[in-house]
């Protein structure tokens, strides 16, 4: 198999997808958060100025998770089809309600009327919980397995079989460390009595996702043994879940300190590093067939051709940087404390 700097080209896809879908749970992860709080904001002008926080960067951050999609359909055909066709109903459910928050953020200021204004409110509020919730369950029955058969097909028969209780565990951890890290960003970019208030909410939501987290690890450990092989093999990756770790603990450690943006970058470490755990536990496999092994989806398996990959990564290479600087424009545009004016929602 043809390598570059000694990896195979399949491997070199997967760090791509891995890091479009890092991306993707870092920036969008603090505005799912950020909106999973919206109701406990009960003024008007609060909540106006913690939906204008997000205001400008919502919709860029949604482009990540579209490159990260077509880069796992482009990379991966096999894979995509298999995992959309397994996960369905949360991915369509998750379209469902990305369309109704992207709604609610439009919508929700063109309106006078108290009772529009709630209504689009708790839509937006609603939306940004159940997102990052499903996040959190398709990851769930990702590390769990799913019932994949001969030819790659999936053979499960429940309808609500996604739901099992590894996966609301996990979906349930996605929405507090999402809340954690978005109630974070929200003191970036407020001040007075919303500052105050969110620095309340902010000490629930570490204490949320500290139980959260140490519940679904405790059951990982207990109760989906495979997760934890290669590390047994491999003492080394040990530093991997001792980073993440370190990672978590300077998070309440800075946030007691009011050290807000450096307490912002080690939440977005420890989104990072519990991806890489998910990568290091997954790989080479993509799609593990809880039925038998043999039906596992690797990265060799699920791969479009190596000259695809080559011509692929060629425009990774163009495209990743392009991607990367409109970001950084945007957030250094937008950057400071949020101020009210005729153009907000």
């Amino acid at each position: 198999m043809e390598t570059f700097l000694g990896i195979d080209y399949p491997t070199w896809w997967f760090l791509v997808v891995g890091a479009l879908f890092s991306g993707y749970a870092i920036l969008d992860g603090f505005d799912f958060g950020a909106g999973a709080w919206h109701l406990f904001f009960k003024k008007e002008k609060s909540r106006r100025i913690a939906l204008n926080a997000v205001g400008p960067v919502w919709d860029g951050n949604e482009v990540w998770l579209v490159i990260g999609g077509g880069a796992l359909f482009a990379g991966f055909p096999v894979m995509y089809a298999t995992f959309f066709s397994s996960l369905y109903i949360p991915f369509m459910l998750f379209l469902v309600f990305i369309i109704f928050r992207a709604v609610a953020i439009e919508f929700r200021s063109k309106e006078p009327m108290v009772w529009w204004r709630k209504t689009w409110d708790t839509t937006y509020s609603i939306s940004s919980i159940m997102l990052a919730f499903l996040l959190g369950v398709v990851l769930g029955n990702v590390l769990q397995g799913i019932q994949i058969g001969p030819d790659y097909q999936y053979a499960g028969s429940g309808f609500f079989e996604f739901l099992n209780p590894y996966a609301l565990l996990t979906g349930a951890t996605t929405l507090s460390l999402f809340m954690m890290h978005g109630a974070i960003f929200l003191l970036l970019k407020t001040e007075g009595q919303l500052y105050d208030k969110i620095q309340s909410l902010l000490r629930r939501g570490m204490v949320f996702f500290m139980v959260s987290f140490g519940i679904t690890t405790l059951y990982t450990l207990l109760y989906i043994p495979h997760l934890s092989d290669d590390f047994q093999q491999e003492p080394l990756l040990f530093v991997i879940p001792l980073l993440t770790f370190l990672s978590i603990a300077n998070v309440p450690r800075l946030a007691t300190r009011k050290k807000f943006r450096l307490a912002f970058l080690f939440s977005s470490l420890t989104i990072s590093f519990l991806l890489v755990l998910v990568a290091v536990e997954l790989y080479p496999v993509l799609l593990r067939s809880s039925l038998n092994p043999a039906y596992d989806i690797t990265v060799y398996n699920a791969a479009s051709s190596t000259k695809s990959l080559k011509i692929m990564m060629v425009i990774v290479a163009i495209g990743a940087p392009l991607v990367a600087g409109y970001t950084l424009f945007v957030y250094r545009t937008f950057r400071g404390k949020v101020k009210l004016d005729e153009t907000s929602y």
